[in-house]
C-alpha cells in the first residue's frame, strides 16, 4: 500500500589456525599503505534501486526501531530533499574530532574459492573443525560443531535466566497521533514507490519498498483489503494512479491500521530475543566463544571486543522472521549505532553497521525454522524480481520453500557471512544484497539461535577514532567507562556453571 511509506514509520525496537597473524599487525599490510585512515566524503553504501535503495531506507528506519524523533526527521528530508537517488547526499559530514586517528590495517575475509569448497582449521586446542562454503553470493560458511552441545545448553540457560523479551513492538497511539499531524507531499511519496516512473503503482511496487506497515508484514492481499476499506483504489484493479493516490488521506490509514490488531503471525518477525555479554568478567564458557569467534573471523581483537553483546534468539512454533538484511545502509544522513559516541558530527540517523555475522544454532528444531537465502547465488539481482505473480520469496511464513539456499537448524553449527561487498582498499564497501536472510517458519517445536554480530564502520577514520576513544576509557576508568551498548551490566555479574 502507498499510504504505508509515511505510516509504517514506528519508534525503535576458534576458518583458521592458531597461527594466523592477526591483521593488524600484518607487516605486509602496513607497508602498502593500506592502513591509511583518510575520511574522505563518504559515499553512499548502496547501489540505486537495491534493497538499499532511499526509498526502503525510510522504511529500514522503522524497521530497526529508531526513536520517533528519528522517523519524523526523516521524513522531513524526504519532503525537502529532491527525492533523486542520483543527486548528492544531504547534509556535510564534518571532520572527526581533533588529534590524528590511528591507522586500521586491512579487514579480513574469507575466500570462497567455489560452493562446496572445505578447509580444515583449528579453533580450540585438540580439534580439527571444517569450514564449508555454502555460497559466493553471499560470501556464506557453515561449521558443523562450533558449539558443544553443553555450550549450547548453557547459553539457553543464561538466556532464560536473563529473561526474554518480544523482538518486535507495535507502534504507540503518541506516534500515531504524531503521524497524523505531519504534513509530507504525498507526490514525494508516490515517487519513491513509483519504480519503473510509469505514473502507476502496482502492488508489487508498493510490496518491494514497504515491505511492512505499521509494524505488520504486507501481503498483496492485505494491501488490497486495504485499499478496499478506505476506498483508495475505486475500480479494484489494485493499481492506483498518482489521481488515485493524490485522493487519499493518510488519516484514514492510521484509522484502519488501528481497527485492526495485529496478530504474531502478521509481524515482520514472531520472536522473543535477550542480550548476553561477553567482555571481561563474563561467565568464562561465554569468553571462550567470543575469542573462538575471534580466531575465526581473523579480525583484529579491538574489532571484535567492541562489537555487540551476544543476542540469544528463542522462536515458538509458529515463529518466524521474514527476509531481511543485518546491516542498514549508511548513507551521508546516518551514523553507525556503534561509533556515534565517539562521532563528531550532524546527522540526524542511526543504523546497525555490521560487517559479519555468525550465526548459531541451539537446537535441533522438530519441524521448519531453516535459515533462507532467497537470491544467494543469483546470476543477478533486482529487487523487484524478488516478487513475482503471487510469490514474494521475502516471506518466510509462505514461501521459504522457494529461496535458493535453505539451511537446516542443527545444533552447534554455526554459519557466518559478510553482509559488505569490499571496497578494493582493504575496507567496507557495498552492502550486499544477496545476504538477504530471513528464518522459515517454526511448524513444530521450539528454535533457540544466537548471533554475534561484528561492528565495523564504513568511516575507516571514524572506526579508529571509535578504538582509540574506547582503549583511552579502559585505561582511565576500566570496563564501567564502556558505552553502554557495549557490555550489559546485569549480566556481567552472573556465574552459571556447566
Amino acid at each position: 500500500m502507498a499510504a504505508a511509506a509515511a505510516a509504517a514509520a514506528g519508534p525503535r525496537p576458534e576458518a583458521a589456525s592458531p597461527q594466523w597473524v592477526p591483521p593488524e599487525r600484518d607487516p605486509a599490510g602496513a607497508a602498502a599503505g593500506l592502513g591509511d585512515c583518510e575520511d574522505a566524503p563518504v559515499r553512499p553504501l548502496c547501489k540505486p534501486r537495491g534493497i538499499c535503495s532511499r526509498a526502503y531506507f525510510l522504511v529500514l528506519m522503522v524497521f530497526v526501531h529508531l526513536y520517533l524523533g528519528n522517523v519524523l526527521a526523516l521524513l522531513l528530508f524526504v519532503h525537502y530533499s529532491n527525492g533523486d537517488e542520483s543527486s548528492e547526499p544531504g547534509p556535510q559530514r564534518r571532520a572527526p574530532g581533533p588529534g590524528p586517528a590511528p591507522n586500521l590495517a586491512p579487514l579480513t575475509r574469507l575466500e570462497g574459492i567455489k560452493v562446496g569448497h572445505e578447509r580444515k582449521v583449528q579453533l580450540v586446542a585438540d580439534r580439527d573443525h571444517f569450514i564449508r562454503t555454502l555460497s559466493l553470493k553471499p560470501l556464506l560458511f557453515e561449521i558443523p560443531g562450533f558449539l558443544s552441545a553443553e555450550e549450547c545448553r548453557l547459553i539457553i540457560h543464561l538466556a532464560q535466566m536473563k529473561g526474554l523479551q518480544r523482538s518486535q513492538i507495535l507502534p504507540t497511539e503518541e506516534y500515531e497521533e504524531a503521524m497524523g499531524t505531519m504534513q509530507v507531499s504525498q507526490l514525494d511519496l508516490f515517487q519513491l514507490l513509483d519504480q519503473n516512473r510509469d505514473g502507476r503503482l502496482q502492488l508489487r511496487e508498493v510490496l518491494a519498498q514497504t515491505r511492512l506497515g505499521n509494524g505488520r508484514w504486507m501481503t498483496p492481499e492485505k494491501i488490497q483489503e486495504m485499499y478496499s476499506a478506505i476506498k483508495a483504489d475505486p475500480d479494484g484493479d489494485g493499481v492506483l494512479s498518482l489521481q488515485e493516490f493524490s485522493n487519499m488521506d493518510l488519516r484514514d490509514f492510521h484509522k484502519y491500521m488501528r481497527r485492526h490488531k495485529a496478530e504474531s503471525s502478521e509481524l515482520v518477525r514472531n520472536s522473543h530475543h535477550t542480550w548476553l555479554y561477553q567482555g571481561e568478567g563474563a561467565h568464562h564458557v561465554m569468553r571462550a566463544i567470543r575469542q573462538r569467534v575471534l580466531r575465526l573471523t581473523r579480525l583484529s581483537p579491538e574489532i571484535v571486543e567492541l562489537s555487540e553483546p551476544l543476542q540469544v534468539v528463542r522462536y515458538g512454533e509458529g515463529g518466524h522472521y521474514h527476509a531481511h538484511v543485518d546491516s542498514g545502509p549508511v548513507y551521508p544522513e546516518t551514523i553507525c549505532s556503534h561509533t556515534k559516541l565517539v562521532a563528531n558530527e550532524s546527522v540526524p540517523f542511526e543504523t546497525s553497521c555490521r560487517y559479519m555475522t555468525v550465526l548459531f544454532y541451539l537446537n535441533n528444531v522438530t519441524g521448519g525454522g531453516e535459515t533462507v537465502f532467497p537470491v544467494a547465488d543469483n546470476r543477478t539481482y533486482d529487487e523487484m524480481s524478488l516478487i513475482q505473480d503471487d510469490v514474494d520469496l521475502r516471506d518466510t511464513r509462505r514461501h521459504c520453500d522457494k529461496g535458493n539456499l535453505r539451511v537446516k537448524p542443527r545444533q552447534g553449527t554455526a554459519v557466518f557471512w559478510y553482509n559488505y561487498l569490499p571496497d578494493g582498499q582493504g575496507w567496507v564497501g557495498d552492502v550486499d544484497d544477496y545476504s538477504l536472510h530471513g528464518g522459515c517458519l517454526v511448524t513444530r517445536g521450539t528454535k533457540w539461535i544466537a548471533n554475534n554480530w561484528i561492528n565495523v564502520d564504513p568511516s575507516r577514520a571514524r572506526q579508529a577514532l571509535f578504538q582509540q576513544e574506547m582503549a583511552r576509557l579502559a585505561r582511565e576508568g576500566g570496563a564501567d567507562s564502556q558505552p553502554e551498548w557495549a557490555l550489559d551490566r546485569a549480566y556481567r555479574d552472573a556465574r552459571v556453571e556447566l
